[in-house]
């Protein structure tokens, strides 16, 4: 793209995205220098090289290192060393983007998950990441759903630029439209000065909304607005503002019943469940709790400045039954409360609190291959029954009120249909 003067120049490079400026120091309205300077303040990653008759090698220092200068050119240019020089400068955008992406390779390691629901999970992050479509991330608290943010944001095209973390629930309804919107001097008690929301802070990036489902019904119109047409007003003020934003949002509760309670907007629950991304519970993906453990006791070594201890077998076959209603959050504090009060270099039984010893003995969570039943086809309607009713008292510790209401029946029926299995096993013998 070419440009007349510096004004003009200055024009094109907020309009659009540009990897490299070519610019002449003496030019008429802004000079190169501070074309170079506003370059840098629209964008750092920009490469400028200027061209001049009139400068020094010292002017060339001082620009290269207080302004991020490229190059300076002296006059008459030779075409081939401006070729040359111009090649130089892309390779440099080119590398950061490989930097990023092996970065964004390296974090995603981070989200820890091994079993089939979270491969799911990460092959559907990995599908939406690169699209500019709104996602919903939803699971119970604790389950990870900020961790997931953030790996859509490693592998989007907006990994460069700001990512902007707002919980819903902690701000009353003022403040929480005063945080997304921003808001003019005045605006309210205590509004002594402009101040930008972060529907601005995040233009060009992303911006992650955490337990969306708490706002109120005032915020939830703005919202909705913001996701139609782009466009909102801060507080006090008339003046309307574009948003560029990628929006992730994420909840615990179930938005489609807030929705039938009249809880939740209709229109806006469907703007925001574009993509849904639904995170399993920890008692759900019990394959990936060694993982996360390992994972949690090597992080917590480190900060604790402790030499690499390790979880003993039967204490890993604890925290692996233990059905964990915190999810991974409440087996991250257990981890750190082990490695903190462990004594020596292992985190034995001693180590983990004894509701979740006590919880994991009485009432365990089975793997995926314990829960299955192998029926071989042909199997009679009576002895499948059987089976079913069988495996489920073994889990439960032949608590026939549990089994039942597992069931679906009523113990009376699992009664009678031992004791009838009883009596045609005496028949036949």
């Amino acid at each position: 793209m070419t440009a007349g003067d510096g004004e003009e120049g200055i024009t094109i490079l907020r309009r659009h995205e540009i990897s490299l400026v070519l610019t002449d120091l003496k030019m008429p309205k802004v000079d190169g220098v501070t074309l170079l300077r506003t370059a840098k303040a629209i964008s750092p990653e920009i490469e400028v090289i200027m061209i001049t008759g009139h400068g020094t090698v010292e002017d060339t220092a001082e620009l290269m290192h207080s302004s991020g200068l490229f190059y300076l050119l002296q006059k008459p240019v030779n075409r081939k060393i401006v070729v040359d020089i111009v090649g130089e400068a892309l390779e440099k955008p080119a590398l950061r983007r490989e930097n990023k992406r092996l970065k964004t390779s390296q974090r995603g390691v981070n989200v820890i998950g091994t079993s089939q629901a979270m491969r799911k999970v990460l092959a559907l992050v990995s599908q939406v990441a690169s699209s500019s479509a709104t996602v919903l991330i939803t699971g119970e608290s604790g389950v990870g759903k900020e961790v997931i943010a953030q790996a859509i944001l490693d592998q989007s095209t907006r990994n460069d630029k700001p990512f902007i973390k707002v919980s819903c629930a902690a701000l009353p309804e003022t403040l929480l439209e005063a945080e997304l919107f921003g808001y003019e001097r005045g605006a309210f008690t205590g509004a002594i000065a402009r101040r930008e929301g972060r529907f601005e802070l995040a233009h060009g990036g992303t911006l992650f909304l955490d337990e969306v489902g708490e706002i109120t019904p005032s915020v939830q119109v703005k919202l909705l607005r913001v996701l139609q047409n782009g466009e909102f007003e801060r507080l006090g003020g008339g003046k309307t503002f574009k948003a560029d934003v990628r929006l992730i949002a994420a909840t615990n509760i179930l938005l489609k019943e807030a929705v039938e309670n009249k809880r939740f907007r209709e229109d806006l629950y469907y703007r925001l469940n574009v993509i849904n991304i639904k995170i399993p519970p920890l008692r759900e993906r019990i394959d990936d709790i060694p993982l996360l453990a390992h994972h949690f006791l090597q992080m917590y070594c480190q900060k604790n400045d402790k030499k690499l201890i390790e979880i003993s077998r039967d204490s890993l076959e604890i925290l692996s039954k233990y059905s964990w209603p915190g999810n991974v959050r409440e087996l991250e504090n257990t981890v750190e409360r082990a490695v903190v009060l462990t004594r020596g270099d292992q985190i034995t039984l001693e180590d983990i609190p004894e509701e979740i010893i006590k919880s994991a003995q009485e009432n365990p969570v089975l793997s995926v291959a314990e829960r299955m039943l192998s029926i071989p086809i042909g199997t009679p309607l009576k002895e499948i029954e059987r089976m079913v009713m069988e495996a489920t008292l073994k889990q439960f510790k032949d608590d026939k009120n549990i089994a039942s209401k597992i069931l679906g029946i009523s113990t009376r029926t699992i009664y009678r249909r031992f004791d009838k299995s009883k009596d045609e096993k005496e028949e036949n013998e």
